[in-house]
């Protein structure tokens, strides 16, 4: 099934000159979502990992969806103050200003291995403050994906001391 033709492009959101991918298209249609999670399963079924680290709020879609497939815990990670216990924190620019990323200071083991994901690769700074939050616990990155990249802005660059794997690629 060619996902891509699920995505719809939503131009001048957030703001003027971005064309924004909706995934929501991809969402609404039964068929298209369930190939979706079982692309993403096919292409990380061979990596080993313990844990599925998702970054708020889409990736926590796939991220469950995979959990529960393959049989391993799910963390997620979320914007500042969303979560009710002790937390990581990691602290990141954006194009205009900063974010904070947490997850739960238990989330992770030391040695743990885990797969982040997210529905899209951007420029990389979110996967990658959460690639640091799962250092920070003492656990490892085994592989971080993605439903949708965006080549362009080369997001590979923050992330490449990992492996990266990616569905869709604009």
């Amino acid at each position: 099934m060619d996902l891509s033709s699920y995505i719809r492009e939503v131009m001048d959101f957030p703001k003027e000159g971005i064309g924004f991918k909706d995934i929501t298209t991809l969402l609404k249609d039964g068929k298209a979502f369930s190939s979706s999670v079982d692309a993403l399963y096919d292409a990380v079924k061979d990596y080993e990992f313990d844990k599925i680290v998702a970054i708020e709020s889409r990736g926590f879609i796939f991220g469950a969806a995979l959990a529960y497939k393959m049989g391993v815990g799910f963390v997620p990670v979320r914007k500042e103050g969303k979560l009710p216990s002790d937390t990581v924190s990691v602290t990141y620019e954006l194009e205009y200003g900063q974010d904070t990323l947490q997850m739960h200071s238990d989330a992770l083991s030391p040695a743990e291995r885990v797969l982040i994901i997210d529905d899209l690769l951007a420029t990389g700074g979110t996967a990658a403050a959460a690639a640091e939050m799962v250092k920070k616990a003492g656990a490892e990155v085994a592989l971080a994906a993605f439903l949708i990249e965006l080549e362009f802005l080369e997001g590979r660059e923050k992330l490449k001391d990992y492996p990266i794997l990616s569905l869709i690629k604009y």
